[in-house]
């Protein structure tokens, strides 16, 4: 089997692109624009703010002492300056899929395909390993609500105790049938956990700042910039999810406008939140006492809160807000992983079972139910301890593409009509693809390893499906079998 270079980059134009976006979103079976700009933002929000600002801080403190403060600014500036590229892109290319259709039309298919393969990783594992976490703060909350918990064998993954972790399969289920109903029901759902969520963590800030001493900073980066740089690479999946604002194109009203703005306020809004919880809780505790908490299996936030009011109040609270924090975020991450899916499918690259739309709730049903399903599995059968960090390491990569698209985009399309474009270009996308490398360069070696393995695998699925059924290749006017057959004819005449 052999392919060329040529077919590897063969680029998807952006007219055609938007085009056939526009045409479905218009028919019977398309994608409905039911969402505004506040829906939208609230859904970024959600997609962001999940377990790991509960809980980062137990280990990356250790990791960059009070400096964990400055660790989440440079978190928040190698997101922002992804997000600033993303909002470029998504101005130019209002359609579903997010970095896989932005990689499609600048890179080429071969580099989308991997890149969605990225992103199955961001998500799909994501939402999985999120998942088993439900049950575990469900039995936190039924414990100290009521003095019961369900049995270790049905509520533990694999690997810690468990058989098969139902409570993860049930949130997991539970989003997919929202989802099937229909966007704009699970988006009203996802804005009235977005507020819970996020009043939890506000009421953490209010209440451990009564207890800041400055005193806790006085050793600021015991590790110095490394332990910083460290403890970003760790504090980034805190900041993973925001990109899936723009899978969500083809369900918004006026995208041009309000994908560009809802990835803004999505990260303003995380960046700030993220840094005042940090210098709350650093302030209130001695940096000494979070490893230890970590390691206890202890709720970072939750200690905070029972030391500094010496009631126990704060674990219902903050179990409870966990229990809404993850399943908000199984919802939307589901949601992000079956809109890219989508696109896929739209282009052959997947099967045509995945683009299908039901006539009535103009969602993809059938698309739903089988991310659903594997993920389902994922999180109920598998101990996925060893896969957690590919999660951040799918996200830095899609992010250098989305970098990388910017600029391309530039030099190919130069018309193209850019609501935003970004700013101190070509400086900003440069910046951007290094900074995230970099964060990737400093996860473990097996990860790399895992990572290598997981592209390989959709190498060649991309040879043994994508390419074969790819709608570029039917499209094609001279396919590649019938130009030897012209060049012949000619010569004979």
């Amino acid at each position: 089997m052999r392919v060329t270079a040529r077919q590897l980059c063969r680029r998807k134009p952006l007219e055609s692109m938007i085009g056939e976006a526009e045409g479905e979103a218009s028919g019977p079976a398309g994608l409905r624009r039911s969402m505004g700009l506040t829906q939208l933002t609230l859904l970024g929000i959600s997609s962001v703010v999940g377990t790991g600002i509960f809980f980062v801080l137990g280990t990356a403190v250790p990791k960059a002492g009070p400096g964990v403060v400055l660790s989440f600014v440079v978190a928040a500036v190698v997101a922002g300056l992804a997000a600033l590229c993303y909002v470029e892109l998504a101005g130019a290319i209002p359609v579903a899929g997010s970095t896989y259709s932005y990689t499609y039309a600048s890179l080429g298919e071969g580099a989308a395909y991997l890149v969605a393969w990225c992103l199955i990783l961001e998500y799909g594992v994501a939402v999985s390993t999120v998942a088993v976490s439900w049950g575990q703060y469900l039995n936190e909350l039924t414990d100290a609500l009521f003095g019961f918990t369900l049995p270790d064998a049905i509520s533990q993954p694999p690997g810690a105790g468990g058989v098969v972790n139902v409570p993860a399969l049930v949130v997991v289920l539970l989003c997919s049938l929202l989802l099937a109903r229909g966007t704009r029901e699970s988006a009203r759902l996802n804005a009235v956990m977005v507020c819970v969520k996020l009043s939890v963590l506000v009421l953490f800030v209010a209440v451990a700042f009564t207890a800041f001493q400055a005193g806790h900073f006085a050793d600021f980066a015991p590790h110095g910039a490394s332990g910083i740089g460290v403890a970003a690479s760790a504090v980034f999946f805190s900041y993973v999810g925001f990109d899936t604002v723009a899978t969500a194109s083809e369900e918004v009203r006026n995208p041009r406008r309000t994908i560009p703005l809802a990835l803004l306020l999505t990260l303003g809004a995380v960046t700030v939140l993220y840094i005042l919880v940090s210098l709350a809780a650093v302030g209130a505790q001695p940096t000494g006492r979070f490893g230890a908490q970590a390691d206890a299996g202890e709720a970072v936030l939750a200690e905070i809160l029972r030391d500094v009011t010496g009631a126990g109040w704060p674990v219902v609270l903050l179990s409870a807000g966990a229990v809404v924090s993850i399943f908000s975020v199984v919802l939307v991450t589901l949601y992000g992983q079956t809109r890219i899916l989508f696109s896929m499918a739209r282009d052959g690259l997947v099967p045509e079972i995945f683009r299908r739309v039901d006539r009535k709730r103009h969602t993809p049903v059938g698309n739903t139910w089988i991310v659903g399903a594997g993920v389902g599995a994922l999180a109920a059968f598998v101990p996925l301890q060893y896969l957690a960090d590919l999660t951040s390491m799918g996200t830095l990569v899609a992010f250098v593409a989305v970098a990388a698209a910017v600029v391309v985009l530039r030099r190919i399309a130069p018309d193209a009509p850019r609501p935003y474009k970004v700013p101190l270009y070509p400086v900003v996308p440069i910046v951007s693809a290094a900074s995230c490398l970099y964060l990737a360069w400093l996860l473990p070696g097996i990860t790399w390893a895992l990572f290598g393995g997981w592209l390989v695998l959709a190498a060649v699925l991309y040879l043994m499906f994508g390419r074969r059924h790819s709608c570029l290749r039917e499209r094609a006017a001279v396919p590649d079998h019938a130009a030897t057959d012209v060049s012949t004819t000619a010569a004979q005449a």
